[in-house]
């Protein structure tokens, strides 16, 4: 049985690739929330914070993700004042599991796969849920994702799948 590897991305420090891909996603994470917010409840439905996160993540590995996981929040708050002060570390938190979960799964799995994808996804709102509720010292508020942005976890799921797929799509098959 023939298995299509991905051949990964993982830049370090020291390759300016690195940095330009960090960029790109940041500037996806900074643009995709504020389309998002011109629905009503589209930040919170849709997380579209993390999408770019999970793709460069998975794509460009843990260092091009941590990057992007670090830099969109911020740069959401500073220019847009969203997310808020208060908001600003559950969602640095969550990032960075995501970019650290998504670049894991990626390495272990060599492929794309909904299940994998939905793995990660679950993964950071559950732990990074966890770490907010003595944050946010409200249990209701760390685990809203669960009841409001069910759609925006399958629009990771679904959307980083249909991007992931088509960016290896190109990619020579090596046999495993």
């Amino acid at each position: 049985m023939e298995t299509k590897t991905l051949a990964l991305n993982a830049y370090d420090y020291k390759n300016v690739k690195t940095y330009l891909a960090a960029t790109a996603f940041v500037i996806g994470n900074v643009v995709l929330p504020q389309l998002c917010h011109l629905l009503p409840f589209g930040g919170r439905a849709l997380l579209p914070i993390y999408f770019f996160t999970l793709i460069a993540a998975w794509r460009f590995g843990w260092l091009a993700g941590l990057l992007t996981a670090m830099l969109s929040p911020v740069v959401n708050a500073l220019l847009f004042g969203m997310p808020t002060v208060e908001m600003l570390p559950v969602l640095l938190v969550k990032s960075g599991l995501l970019a650290i979960a998504a670049s894991w799964a990626a390495q272990k799995t060599q492929r794309v796969s909904v299940a994998a994808l939905a793995g990660v996804v679950l993964f950071y709102q559950m732990v990074g849920s966890a770490i907010a509720w003595p944050i946010l010292g409200d249990f209701f508020m760390a685990f809203r994702d669960f009841k409001i942005a069910i759609p925006g976890m399958l629009l990771q799921v679904a959307g980083g799948w249909l991007i992931l797929k088509n960016i290896f799509k190109n990619q020579p098959d090596t046999q495993s």
